[in-house]
């Protein structure tokens, strides 16, 4: 509110220095400056979206092939300065700072050794993207266009407790194929080739939970065919994204979610009394 009054008062070139302190540029080649100042603006994002409450969520940029910078613990994102951030070794060592990295480094250093092609990563605790994490429910079906094209599917990670090797066991197997993961009963973490992409992920993540969300709440889901998702997987080179190196993870279509319903058997609830009276009937007599 201050901020604003402020920009009112002193007329719109203190409004455009405040707009271009909050923007952030594409692409990774910047200086530690710049990376620091980008750092603590998707610090107030997440923030300001509400995925983050209290000093939750962690963000990190890989500076060079040795060092990573990256949000200290114990302090909310949205009030980081540029002079908080830590700066370390890919392997978690302190190179620089006044406080302490992340307890949830050792997650972003894995998947920067695992996918040389992302240079931010980003985690944060979303409320319906988090929701869905904490149900164990992938958002993995193809509902929207743009979430396909962006992400293709986010799918779940075991719980694995958070700042331990059980976390990044767990996100181990899917870092290769996923540009965002889903923590049991945690979080979400997405990266991409830089900082403006992870924060971007994390957006559509978000989205594509409410809107799923908002299907499952109205009783309907009308997925998209595998033809459609064919032809959207085919247009991300069109629209310069860069995602997974082992192929962009496929989300269940039409087809197969078909396929899936036709398998099931469905019982009233009189039959299905009648089974459970006969199992019952049948393991009594077995003793």
């Amino acid at each position: 509110m201050a901020l604003r009054w402020l920009g009112a008062a002193n007329g719109d070139g203190w409004n455009l220095r405040v707009m271009q302190s909050e923007s952030l540029t594409p692409g990774a080649v910047k200086t530690e400056d710049e990376h620091r100042r980008d750092v603590c603006t998707v610090g107030r994002w997440i923030r300001e979206r509400g995925y983050v409450p209290s000093t939750d969520g962690n963000i990190s940029v890989r500076l060079d092939s040795r060092r990573v910078l990256t949000s200290p613990t114990g302090i909310s994102k949205g009030m980081m300065t540029p002079d908080d951030l830590v700066i370390t070794d890919l392997e978690g060592k302190k190179i620089s700072g006044r406080r302490n990295p992340s307890s949830e480094l050792p997650m972003h250093l894995l998947i920067y050794r695992r996918r040389p092609d992302v240079f931010a990563v980003c985690h944060a605790h979303p409320p319906v993207a988090t929701g869905y994490a904490a149900a164990g429910v992938a958002l993995d079906r193809a509902l929207l266009s743009e979430c396909v094209i962006a992400l293709g599917s986010i799918p779940v990670a075991r719980y694995g407790t958070p700042g331990t090797a059980e976390l990044t066991d767990a996100i181990e197997p899917l870092i290769q194929r996923h540009d965002a993961i889903l923590l049991a009963n945690h979080g979400v973490v997405t990266y991409g080739q830089d900082l403006l992409t992870a924060f971007f992920r994390m957006e559509t993540a978000e989205h594509f939970a409410r809107v799923s969300l908002v299907t499952v709440l109205l009783g309907k889901q009308v997925l998209l065919s595998g033809e459609d998702v064919e032809k959207l997987l085919a247009a991300r080179a069109r629209y310069g994204i860069q995602g997974a190196p082992a192929g962009t993870s496929r989300p269940v279509t039409a087809e197969a979610d078909e396929a899936a319903v036709t398998d099931r058997i469905t019982l009233s609830r009189r039959e299905l009394e009648a089974l459970v009276e006969d199992a019952v009937r049948k393991d009594r007599t077995r003793r």
